[in-house]
């Protein structure tokens, strides 16, 4: 057995009306628990939730259980390093209260002896302008604070019914673009002038595996909709898992 495990995990979507969110929240939570004792670290790559906007006094009802085996983690030891994606870009403070650690992408970082680059992927490499600019709208800290004016109740419906136009619950799956893609084309940038052995990304809900030139491995992350897809690695190999 490795002496140390590290975990990475992303767009688990938790509350999105599609197939069975029930079902969906209940195998994060057994993912969570299931963590064996020699694990050091847990990644949790953005859109964990499907919508989460905090406010300094008022945090999204729910999701008891899922906090709390997080919480137990980081009881434990487990470091919990989470990433914002653009569903859960509005977290502030209470993630930290838990013990869990921000990371902002690119994130570079050094397991055991090796370097990954992390991410949740979104806005990384030349992305559209609409794109560019809604992503500028929502991490805008005037617009955030006018919207926390809002009464939760209108705040939370609006984010819900927002969270309606994601390609996953219209049944949209996307198709990577291979070295086309953005993500890939920042990856191979990247590592002209950084040493990694390893990118890891989520947002574009599909699992892609490929090599760069540079011999670093290039990972994104399926979503946990109809299954439960993470990254395993054990100071060697990094292996995936559904």
């Amino acid at each position: 057995m490795a002496d140390s495990l590290s975990y990475f995990v992303s767009d688990v979507h938790l509350g999105l009306q599609v197939a069975d969110p029930a079902a969906r929240e209940a195998r994060f939570v057994d993912f969570l628990r299931s963590l064996p004792e020699n694990t050091e670290s847990l990644y949790l790559l953005g859109d964990i939730w499907d919508f989460w906007y905090e406010y300094r006094d008022v945090v999204p009802k729910g999701y008891v259980r899922v906090l709390a085996a997080i919480q137990d983690l980081v009881a434990r030891g487990v470091k919990v390093y989470f990433f914002q994606g653009n569903h859960d870009v509005w977290t502030y403070s209470y993630f930290e209260e838990l013990g869990m650690i921000r990371l902002t992408q690119p994130a570079l970082v050094e397991i055991n002896g090796k370097k990954f680059c992390l991410g949740h992927g979104d806005g990384l490499g030349p992305s559209p302008l609409g794109y560019r600019f809604l992503r500028g709208v929502f991490h805008c800290r005037v617009l955030q604070i006018l919207f926390s004016m809002l009464h939760p109740w209108i705040a939370f419906r609006f984010g819900n019914n927002w969270s309606k136009s994601n390609r996953l619950a219209r049944k949209e799956e996307y198709v990577f673009k291979g070295e086309q893609e953005p993500l890939y084309k920042f990856a191979l940038d990247y590592s002209k002038d950084h040493e990694v052995d390893h990118f890891v990304f989520g947002h574009y809900h599909v699992r892609v595996a490929m090599t760069l030139p540079s011999g670093a491995s290039f990972n994104v992350l399926k979503d946990w909709i109809d299954g439960s897809p993470y990254l395993c690695f054990d100071g060697e190999t990094l292996t995936s898992h559904s």
